[in-house]
């Protein structure tokens, strides 16, 4: 049986454009942090499945950040046991050092490819990047038009909201969930477990249903009541002291949050849409209680309309990710034929040790 890892995508497609939260996935002054530099084909994905195996071996929990654009590599390993992050510090996703050396070491891979066999590939090199480029803003202006939509979607879901009943109801929960500790300094950090990917809008909801004990899910198909409710208990849990992970909406993620994971109360609030289902007995509270009926029942052609459009772009989306994906493949043959693959596997292993 293939074994569940807790997953989580740190960077997003997103109606805004692609949405990078590599940088706040640790806190400067209290962690270790190697930021990997080099090219594609290079072996970053490698070298941090690398680690990650070392890292279990140890005994250590591992959490894996798939890429939004590739979800069968990697980007990031974080070990939260050691406070540890390994993680891609590329484009689009660059991450600088806050506190070189102190916090953040680079590991730089481009010591292993040939500089002279990649420039004699350099026009080879650009057309592939340029395809890639290309199709990349294509796929962004699909999801930005489906954000739109989503985003109108959105609003209407708001206005038909009861948001005092909603806001109500937050407050019991964290009243029933959540007892209130002094002493602590709570910290929080933003990622995703979902994103529209060359393989279609992925969820990894199995990141809160194998990890977490009690799960509260809101089931809301647009997004105004959930969100509120969410906005009240990350509030809510980082007054009473305790650290938070935030998962926003990976379409909308500047207009909301879909979910709110306590890790020290083994706790997730989430919400069930039409792109993430979660396979549980636990709670389960229906939007609808919060919602008035005759307002939504006056938006609905719209609200169907929406949904139906924005379905279609984002599968127009997920084809030409798909396609950048085959041109980015091509980049990668690239450097992989021009990589010092034996001097590198040598480096990993004395790397694997200096970082665990």
């Amino acid at each position: 049986m293939e074994k569940t890892y807790q997953k989580f995508f740190l960077g997003a497609n997103s109606a805004e454009g692609f949405v990078s939260y590599f940088g706040d996935c640790y806190i400067p002054g209290s962690w270790r942090v190697f930021i990997i530099k080099g090219g594609p084909g290079t072996g970053k994905s490698s070298f941090m499945k690398y680690v990650a195996k070392k890292a279990e071996d140890r005994g250590y929990t591992v959490t894996l950040c798939p890429c939004s654009s590739d979800p069968n590599s990697l980007d990031a390993v974080i070990i939260d046991e050691i406070k540890t992050v390994v993680l891609d510090g590329t484009a689009p996703h660059v991450v600088e050092p806050k506190l070189p050396g102190a916090c953040e070491n680079i590991i730089n891979l481009g010591e292993f490819w040939d500089s002279e066999k990649l420039f004699s590939l350099s026009s080879d090199i650009s057309d592939a990047a340029t395809e890639n480029s290309k199709l990349h803003k294509t796929a962004s202006a699909y999801i930005g038009a489906a954000g739109e939509l989503l985003s109108d979607n959105l609003k209407l879901s708001r206005l038909c909201t009861d948001r005092a009943a909603a806001l109500k109801f937050a407050k019991k929960l964290s009243d029933g969930y959540i007892e209130k500790r002094e002493g602590t300094s709570p910290e929080e950090f933003i990622r995703f477990i979902g994103g529209t990917t060359p393989e279609g809008v992925v969820s990894f909801s199995k990141t809160v249903t194998a990890f977490y004990k009690d799960v509260i899910v809101i089931e809301d198909k647009f997004g105004g009541a959930a969100g509120e409710i969410m906005n009240y208990l990350r509030a809510s849990a980082k007054q009473k002291g305790y650290d938070v992970i935030t998962l926003k909406n990976p379409f909308l993620p500047s207009e909301l949050i879909d979910h709110v994971l306590i890790p020290e109360l083994s706790l997730a609030f989430v919400t069930e849409s039409e792109y993430i289902k979660f396979d549980t007995d636990t709670r389960r509270i229906h939007a609808r209680r919060f919602t008035d009926g005759r307002a939504l029942k006056y938006y609905r052609a719209r609200m169907l309309f929406n949904r139906r459009v924005s379905r279609e772009l984002l599968l127009g989306a997920v084809s030409t990710l798909s396609r950048a994906k085959a041109a980015h493949d091509k980049l990668e043959e690239y450097y992989v034929a021009s990589m010092n693959f034996s001097a590198l596997t040598c480096f990993a292993e004395s790397a694997a040790e200096k970082i665990l």
